[in-house]
């Protein structure tokens, strides 16, 4: 029996296919389903495919596992879809340290543990430097 997804909207289209596939499928394998289900055109495709990413990553129901690879989160288990989110946030602080801005220190305390020098005076000659040689110019 043909099922009629016309009035469905593609996270729900995309439901009812990954219930049908019973497994895990990348991407642009759901898409097109969905797509084929919907009988969208090549242009339709085309102008759908990130708004259809981006509903399928907000969807509760959906779990993205690496790779591009997406399957219902009823489907997996808690410790394959959960995110210590500790542990990006570690990520982050190694790949930051040590990518500041000078100018954003506030204390020379903050300076001397970061083994920041105070360039301050070393811009303002070269500040006054460049307006000298302007003026001879002229």
């Amino acid at each position: 029996m043909e099922e009629n997804y016309k009035n469905e909207s593609m996270v729900d289209v995309a439901y009812s296919s990954l219930v049908g596939f019973a497994k895990v499928v990348s991407f642009s394998e759901l898409y097109d389903d969905v797509c084929a289900k919907l009988e969208l055109t090549d242009e339709e495709k085309k102008n759908n495919i990130s708004r259809f990413y981006t509903n399928l990553s907000l969807d509760g129901r959906f779990v993205t596992l690496g790779n591009n690879l997406w399957d219902l989160r009823k489907n997996q288990t808690y410790d394959k879809v959960h995110i210590d989110m500790n542990d990006v946030y570690n990520d982050i602080d190694n790949d930051t340290y040590g990518n500041y801005d000078k100018e954003e220190i506030d204390s020379n305390e903050e300076k001397e543990a970061l083994g920041v020098e105070d360039s301050d005076d070393d811009d303002e000659a070269t500040d006054e430097e460049t307006s000298d040689s302007d003026d001879k110019n002229l």
